[in-house]
C-alpha cells in the first residue's frame, strides 16, 4: 500500500491553489453540522486508543508527500468491487474539498486517516477492527476540525497529540475505545481537545453551534406552529 502511495505522486508540480487558513478550515467542518450527541449515542466497541496511536506513529513517509493524490489513494484504500458506491462518492467529494484548500495539513491530515484503514493490509487488522461506514465524516474531521490546530505532524511526534488523533479517528467513525466507557472516553477526549485550547477557534465554534441551536429552536417552533394550525382547520 505505501509502494501504491508513492505511485499515486504527480510527474511534476501541479498548480496550488491558496492555502485556507486555519479558521477557514474549521468553518469547512463546522457547516457539516454533525450531531454530537447522536454519535455519543450510537458508539460501538473499536480497538483500543494506543492500538490506534501506535498505528499513526508508524505511518510510511509516502502517505505524507503532499504530491500524493488523496482521491486515487482513498479509491485504493476504500474501492470496492461493486465501483463507485454512494459512499465513496461521498469520501471523494470530501476530499475533492481537501484539495481546493490547497492546505498542506488538511491534506496530510485526510491522508493519515487513510493510512490508519490501510494499515490493516500492511500491519494486519486491529481487534475489534476500525469501522469504515463513516469514512467521510472522518476525513473530514481528521482534515478540517483536527489538522485546522493541529499540524498533522505533531500527531506522529507528539503523544497527546497522537493520542488526541487516535480518540477523534474513533469518535468520528462510532467507535469506543477499547476498555473505556463513554464517561471515560469522553473525558479524556475534551482532556486532549486542541480546539478547546485555542481561543479564537474555539470562540468561532461555539459562535456556530449557538446559531445551529438558534435555527433548530425557530423551526420546532415553526413546526409546532404548523401543527396547531392543521388541528384547528
Amino acid at each position: 500500500m505505501a509502494d501504491r502511495a508513492k505511485a499515486r505522486g504527480t510527474s511534476g508540480p501541479a498548480p496550488a491553489p491558496e492555502p485556507s487558513s486555519a479558521e477557514a478550515l474549521l468553518q469547512r467542518w463546522l457547516s457539516r453540522n454533525e450531531n454530537i450527541d447522536a454519535v455519543w449515542a450510537q458508539l460501538a466497541p473499536g480497538p483500543s486508543a494506543d492500538a490506534v496511536a501506535s498505528r499513526i506513529g508508524a505511518v510510511p513517509k509516502t502517505f505524507l508527500d503532499d504530491r500524493v493524490r488523496v482521491v486515487a489513494l482513498a479509491g485504493d484504500v476504500l474501492g470496492s468491487d461493486r465501483g463507485r458506491t454512494p459512499e465513496l462518492t461521498e469520501v471523494v467529494s470530501v476530499l475533492d474539498e481537501v484539495t481546493s484548500t490547497g492546505s498542506s495539513a488538511a491534506r496530510r491530515g485526510a491522508a493519515m486517516a487513510l493510512w490508519l484503514w490501510a494499515g490493516d493490509e500492511e500491519l494486519g487488522a486491529l481487534d475489534p477492527p476500525l469501522a469504515r461506514g463513516h469514512a467521510a465524516r472522518v476525513l473530514a474531521a481528521m482534515a478540517f476540525r483536527l489538522a485546522s490546530v493541529v499540524d498533522p505532524a505533531e500527531w506522529i511526534s507528539d503523544a497527546e497529540r497522537r493520542d488526541e488523533a487516535a480518540r477523534t479517528f474513533l469518535f468520528w467513525s462510532g467507535q469506543l475505545p477499547g476498555g473505556e466507557d463513554r464517561d471515560t472516553a469522553s473525558s479524556l477526549l475534551v482532556m486532549r481537545d486542541s480546539l478547546q485550547r485555542n481561543s479564537a477557534l474555539a470562540a468561532a465554534a461555539a459562535e456556530h453551534a449557538h446559531r445551529l441551536e438558534v435555527t433548530r429552536t425557530l423551526q420546532e417552533a415553526r413546526a409546532r406552529e404548523a401543527a396547531a394550525r392543521y388541528t384547528h382547520e
